[in-house]
């Protein structure tokens, strides 16, 4: 009778400590699953060609996005400085710090994050052509581990050349720019095709950095009547040069993109460069979370262009004024 009695109580004891276990195991799960939801922590490297308006919206705008998705986000921001030597160390230095996510803002900076990693996700905007720069095989199918918003739209080279026709046919049409930059070679293409049909004629000048911009421009003074500077990071780092050449001999500069008319430009059928940042950001947050991955995302297009205005350098740069303008157009400041 001992021994049964004795069994039992082992039995009892093994039951309960078998319980105990499990509850305790169990406990322990649920407060890891809790802790990894908490707190959670991302790091981001964040990269882009040179320091410019439209560049920097893009980047607040991605920002932001991240912010508004309520995620804690800690940014490595690292500048090329319009060096293509500087692209590669970059984003290898994102690579061996194994960051969450790269933030390429810029046709380089995306094309340095893709030769560096096939494994860490990749957003990008700032891209003219994410097709023709190498980036995704087409719009609706991205890389396994990238994707983002390209930052033309693809009436705004059709519509700002109809705009120059339309106001100042005949003209020569001055271009500067850097042939170095994939996405220039591929705007100055889309413009000629565009100018094909009308009486336009492109008068091009290239660059190899900032430092030569100024004298392009005032070489093409004497052969154009009107400047059309794309969105080239290299020209518009340097923007100031050709608002000068073109405000002092009365030549209107017609730009890629509103921020280039708060420096001076006359007008452009642009974008808003925070918006596209934004809708970034708002896919990184979702690959971030694991709920999406970069292929799950179609490259996209900017929503809308708009005819942007300075009415300032309008006045400096001797345009005459067209009425229809005044209900047609949204009004940017210099600044």
């Amino acid at each position: 009778m001992r021994k049964v009695l004795l069994f039992i109580a082992i039995i009892g004891i093994v039951i309960l400590t078998a319980c105990g276990s499990n509850d305790a195991s169990g406990t322990e799960e649920s407060n890891g699953d809790s802790s990894s939801d908490a707190g959670q922590t991302y790091t981001v490297g964040a990269t882009q060609i040179v320091e410019h308006p439209s560049l920097d919206e893009a980047y607040k705008g991605f920002q932001d996005a991240l912010a508004d998705a309520g995620l804690d986000v800690e940014y490595d921001y690292k500048s090329a400085q319009n060096d293509q030597n500087n692209v590669k160390p970059i984003s290898d230095g994102f690579v061996a710090d194994n960051v969450d996510l790269i933030f390429a803002n810029s046709t380089p900076s995306a094309l340095g994050a893709l030769q560096a990693t096939s494994d860490i996700p990749i957003v990008f905007t700032s891209v003219t052509d994410a097709v023709d720069a190498g980036l995704v095989p087409s719009m609706d199918e991205p890389g396994e581990n990238i994707t983002g918003v390209v930052d033309l739209h693809p009436e705004a080279i059709q519509e700002t050349v109809a705009f120059i026709d339309a106001h100042f046919p005949d003209a020569s049409v001055g271009m500067v720019y850097n042939a170095g930059e994939q996405n220039s070679v591929t705007q100055v293409e889309a413009v000629k095709a565009a100018a094909e049909d009308t009486g336009l004629s492109i008068v091009e000048r290239t660059v190899a950095n900032s430092a030569e911009v100024q004298q392009a421009a005032t070489t093409l003074v004497s052969e154009v009547d009107v400047f059309y500077i794309i969105t080239d990071n290299t020209v518009v780092s340097a923007l100031d040069s050709v608002v000068g050449a073109a405000n002092d001999q009365d030549i209107p500069l017609i730009v890629g993109e509103p921020d280039s008319l708060a420096k001076g430009g006359f007008a452009t059928f642009g974008i808003d460069y925070h918006t596209i940042g934004y809708r970034t950001g708002e896919m990184a947050a979702q690959i971030l979370t694991g709920e999406k991955s970069p292929s799950d995302f179609p490259v996209e297009y900017p929503p809308e262009i708009q005819l942007f205005i300075n009415k300032q350098a309008a006045e400096e740069q001797s345009v005459e004024w067209n009425a229809e303008w005044d209900d047609a157009a949204q009004f940017v400041e210099t600044e």
